[in-house]
């Protein structure tokens, strides 16, 4: 049976019969080897048009990048129900999925640019990309992907654009906005959120051309797109779009070099980029030719509003224990008063870190990882956050039966019963009590909850928003005018070297929800602020902040990245082994590291020694790493490939004993 690359086949597999894509045609002077035996195609799904060479050019090289098996990458990219459909059953569905109307009703758009808008649509009309579109929050880029996605359909009526976002939450209310724009046909979402039959009718939609617009998260930069002219990635510094299970690829990465291949342009969009985005996106000077991204800067904030002043506010000068400093809390109750609203960032979720007993010393820690559960006072449990075991609270401690166990530390859980307790006397301009809402991801697990929470907020319906990362980007709030973040110091000393860049990020993001709409500003005679606790308020990061200097922060960082040879200035991977004993996870790895020294080229890489996770032990395995740099990307690569064999052959020795299992992690974001 002749079949075309790409067609998707039913093929049997011991006495199953799976899915299949058929990746390649084989040229008649081609023997198979006589020791495999073939079997017969059981089927071909010929009612689907077959994968395109683009995206199985993807496929392939994210298989190869990220060293993992070309069949794990390309059956995760398809949609779970579509390996299960026979060809009359796909034939059906076909049937019965209505075809979606070509570009939709688009509405006109009723928002003037600004001229730092117009003159960014209008270089990425005559340059080639990629472009990253550095915009201050506020500053409009979400316009900037409208305008660019609707001159590329009016321009082109079949072609197709692909948006991406890096959180679930985050986009409902951007596929609102497109579909307000481009007609609810033309927009499909693609996400983990999604029920199997939406994942398949919009990967459907999208592969068989019907859907002009594809809005998802990172699996979504997989998705078969035949027309595929246009890519944009949200706040595209954000950690989200490298996956952290299985094959840990990077989706921002991976659009870029998607754009390449297909000829489609791609937009990086952040107030806040990634150093390496940054990095690649600098202008030509002196003997420097500069980065391959052009850079597209939007400073100002639409509608001439400010950006928030930043304060800081010194723990040191405030009594021990202190939660909330009383100037915080003043500022807060002025908001209440004139019927505006807060927000409080804390990034970390639950009651209190932990439960300790005050005599003897027990700490709640979890009998299966390396780490405390955290106690969750809302349904007294103690819940661990790495391996989810979780166990009443004890009436006693465990340990010596003092009655008196306590929390310590503290959570958005407990930091919203404060709040409410300091604000139970204080009157909203109705007379009505004050309303604190949490949003984190303990009061968002039924369905519907964060859309019906954000829509309270949205309305009005609440005057202080406690939570976690989960609302400091990307959200409108246009009534916000003052956020803080309660204790952003552990990042400021962290053994990661991206801590600093990730907190930077996220506290100038979360700047960004206050004071968001300036004629409200006005009319309210207010001003948007951002309040820092912090003990280390002399750090060079909280002078950038202040300054709402992201250029100076970069600056700083990359100078101290090319010092110590580190990202972007270098390429790393880590290998990981997990296993029962610390002592064979480690033994595994270094053995891998001798075994390398035979490969070509290793001499260009350096291998460091094993070593513990920062949380060595979760659900009972434990878990060790090395890292693996070089200041070339093609040795890094050249090494990984060649250490694949040796990996596999060395899990069968006695080395490998006890491994439970192995990976390699290329580009790691945390380490």
């Amino acid at each position: 049976m002749a079949v075309a690359p790409g067609a998707l086949v039913r093929v049997p597999l011991g006495r199953r019969e799976v899915l299949g894509v058929a990746w390649a045609a084989r040229s008649a002077d081609e023997d198979p080897d006589a020791a495999i035996e073939l079997k017969p195609v059981a089927g071909v799904l010929d009612a689907l048009p077959p994968l395109g060479d683009g995206w199985r050019d993807l496929v392939a090289f994210a298989a190869r990048y990220y060293q993992r098996s070309l069949g794990e990458i390309a059956l995760a990219a398809l949609p779970p129900q579509l390996r299960d459909l026979s060809a009359v059953q796909l034939a059906r569905r076909l049937k019965r999925q209505a075809p979606a109307a070509g570009g939709g009703a688009a509405a006109p758009p009723e928002v003037a640019l600004t001229a730092e808008q117009a003159e960014a649509l209008a270089r990425f009309e005559v340059e080639p990309g990629p472009f990253l579109l550095y915009g201050s929050t506020g500053s409009g880029k979400t316009e900037v992907y409208l305008r660019s996605v609707a001159t590329l359909l009016a321009r082109e009526p079949a072609a197709q654009a692909l948006v991406m976002v890096p959180e679930i939450n985050l986009t409902p209310q951007l596929e609102a906005r497109f579909k307000a724009r481009f007609g609810a046909d033309a927009v499909v979402s693609l996400h983990s959120g999604m029920t199997n039959p939406q994942r398949l009718a919009s990967w459907l939609a999208a592969h068989g051309g019907a859907a002009r617009i594809v809005l998802g998260t990172r699996m979504a930069v997989f998705a078969s797109m035949p027309a595929l002219r246009l890519i944009v990635v949200d706040e595209e510094h954000d950690p989200s779009y490298k996956q952290q299970e299985g094959a840990r690829y990077s989706a921002r990465d991976l659009a870029v070099w998607r754009g390449r291949r297909e000829g489609a342009k791609v937009i990086l969009g952040s107030a806040t980029p990634s150093l390496e985005s940054w990095h690649r996106s600098r202008p030509a000077e002196g003997e420097d030719t500069g980065g391959s991204y052009r850079r597209l800067a939007m400073p100002s904030r639409v509608g001439a509003g400010a950006l928030p002043a930043v304060r800081l506010v010194d723990m040191n000068l405030q009594p021990p224990k202190t939660v909330l400093s009383g100037a915080l809390l003043d500022a807060i109750g002025q908001r209440i008063a004139r019927g505006e609203q807060s927000m409080v960032f804390l990034n970390r979720r639950g009651y209190a870190p932990v439960l300790a007993c005050g005599d003897c010393g027990w700490k709640s820690e979890c009998p299966h990882c390396s780490a405390f559960r955290v106690f969750h006072k809302i349904d007294r449990t103690l819940r661990c956050h790495h391996c989810g075991f979780t166990e009443r609270v004890p009436r006693a401690c465990p340990a010596c039966g003092n009655p008196d166990i306590a929390p310590v530390g503290r959570g958005t859980e407990r930091l919203e019963e404060h709040l409410g307790e300091l604000f139970a006397p204080v009157r909203r301009p109705d007379g009505s009590a004050v309303r604190i809402a949490r949003i984190d991801a303990d009061s968002t697990r039924k369905q519907g909850a964060l859309e019906s929470q954000l829509a309270a907020v949205h309305a009005g319906e609440v005057d202080v928003l406690v939570g976690t990362q989960m609302i400091a980007k990307g959200h409108d709030f246009r009534r916000i005018t003052l956020v803080s973040a309660i204790n952003p110091d552990g990042a400021l000393f962290s053994s990661d070297f991206r801590a600093p860049e990730r907190l930077f990020g996220l506290l100038m993001q979360s700047a960004g929800r206050a004071g968001r709409d300036a004629a409200y500003l006005t009319a309210q005679q207010s001003s948007a602020e951002m309040w820092i606790q912090t003990h280390h308020p002399q750090h060079p990061l909280f002078s950038a902040l202040r300054r709402h200097d992201y250029a100076a922060f970069a600056q700083g960082e990359l100078a101290e990245r090319v010092a110590a040879g580190m990202p972007p200035f270098a390429f790393q991977a880590l290998l990981r082994a997990d296993a029962r004993t610390q002592e064979a996870a480690q033994a595994f790895l270094n053995a891998a590291s001798n075994a390398a020294d035979a490969l070509p080229g290793a001499d260009r890489v350096t291998r460091y020694p094993a070593v513990p996770l920062t949380i060595q032990r979760v659900a009972n395995v434990e878990r060790a790493q090395m890292l693996i740099e070089s200041g070339s990307r093609a040795a890094l690569q050249k090494l990984l490939a060649g250490w694949q064999p040796l990996l596999h052959e060395l899990r069968r020795q006695p080395e490998g004993k006890g491994v439970i299992r192995w990976l390699v992690d290329v580009d790691p974001q945390a380490i």
